[in-house]
């Protein structure tokens, strides 16, 4: 098997053994007096012992501390820290998701471009694509990216980008990344993923051929539900360009508070995801053995119909996921209702264990997807909390609808 085929599982040890050490190690820095920490700049600018320097300075503003929406020593910091995880030359972080995935889509198209993005992806970035850029001349076809034949049929003259998500945040599904990659390349085209669900420790899209990497810092990055954030990474080039121009103009800047925080969450990543990844499984393959559940979609599962394209592309997996049910969103929200350790809430990332309950289909009578994420609690006890709210509601009577595990692709 050639180096280029080979499984991250299959050097899972060595890579995640690397990353514990990156994420925890900082080299001795004497301009910080050799602080664990790199310091908190609370500065708006930054002043220069001499003209010349200060005209040097403009002459890469990315490189040079000159005014903190441009650049800034503790934002700086943990940049490197994060490029050096995900493997990239370069990162740049924003003051949220969005703020960094509007401006990686914004760096890559004009007036009069396509883009194809998958149809799963996360709901604000349909919105961007869908209806924001709609008015600048800008077109967005959407698909199930599971299949790279629909990739290449929806691709056009002048296709300028490929947005990816995988898994998607919701079904779970996959795109092949480094098939993606390539059609893209061949048509002239970018692309972009979002990567929050399996984080630097699980995947890294760059090592596939992708050429940029958008993740939500806010989610398992951050890791303790105190920080809102999103980081761009990948070749200098493209970094760069996009910090010279949306980055800059766009002014969607992360603070050095928030970076602060960022870093000190990051030091435990690796050690969280190692729980997050247990627990998740632990708890997805309980519930797969639910009498109300249809299917579970986590693409650790070997249940999972893409679970071998995972293996292929990812070292591990994280700990959201959902589940399909015939019983309708009333009472599912009612299950949810009486749940003791799942909070009720968007995003996902931090300590504490959440749940969503959606309709599956185009009325109540498709049944409810179920989004569940697995904080750091006991999974025990959480495989407890989920069956004492479905026995106070009946859902384990096995006459009211038994499993399903036909794969699908339900319409949201």
């Amino acid at each position: 098997m050639s180096n280029e085929d080979q499984r991250p599982h299959e050097d899972r040890e060595g890579r995640l053994e690397r990353q514990f050490t990156q994420a925890a190690h900082d080299p001795f820095d004497s301009r910080h007096h050799g602080a664990i920490h790199v310091p908190l700049y609370q500065n708006s600018l930054f002043a220069f012992e001499t003209y010349a320097a200060f005209e040097d300075a403009f002459k890469d503003l990315m490189q040079n501390h000159v005014y903190s929406r441009g650049n800034n020593p503790t934002v700086a910091a943990l940049e490197q820290k994060l490029a050096a995880l995900e493997g990239a030359e370069a990162a740049k972080c924003f003051a949220s998701g969005m703020g960094a995935i509007s401006a990686a889509v914004m760096g890559a198209v004009g007036q009069g471009d396509h883009v194809v993005c998958v149809d799963q992806a996360y709901g604000p970035t349909r919105e961007l694509l869908s209806v924001y850029l709609k008015r600048f001349g800008v077109e967005t076809t959407f698909i199930d990216g599971r299949l790279l034949d629909n990739w290449r049929e929806a691709a056009r003259p002048n296709t300028k980008l490929f947005y990816l998500e995988s898994p998607t945040t919701m079904r779970f599904e996959l795109q092949d990344l480094r098939a993606c990659a390539a059609l893209a390349r061949s048509i002239g085209a970018r692309t972009i993923i979002d990567n929050t669900w399996a984080t630097p420790m699980y995947q890294n899209p760059l090592a596939l051929g992708v050429d940029l990497v958008v993740h939500s810092i806010t989610k398992y990055i951050a890791g303790h539900s105190d920080c809102v954030g999103g980081v761009i990474m990948g070749s200098r080039e493209l970094v760069d360009a996009i910090g010279n121009q949306e980055y800059m103009l766009l002014g969607s800047i992360m603070t050095p508070q928030t970076a602060a925080l960022v870093a000190k969450g990051l030091r435990t990543l690796p050690l969280r995801m190692e729980r997050h990844e247990a627990s998740g499984l632990t708890v997805a393959e309980h519930v797969r053995s639910l009498p109300f559940v249809r299917r579970v979609n986590h693409p650790g599962l070997p249940s999972h119909p893409q679970h071998e394209l995972g293996r292929v592309q990812m070292a591990g997996y994280s700990s959201l996921f959902s589940f399909m049910t015939n019983r309708p969103p009333a009472v599912m929200k009612e299950w949810a209702n009486r749940l003791r350790y799942f909070k009720i809430g968007v995003s996902w990332g931090g300590f504490e264990s959440l749940v969503t309950v959606n309709q599956a289909g185009k009325t109540p009578e498709d049944g409810s997807i179920v989004r569940l994420y697995i904080g750091l609690e006991s999974p025990q006890d959480l495989i407890a909390d989920i069956g004492q709210a479905a026995e106070s509601l009946g859902l384990n009577d096995p006459a009211a609808g038994g499993a399903d595990e036909t794969p699908k692709h339900e319409s949201a």
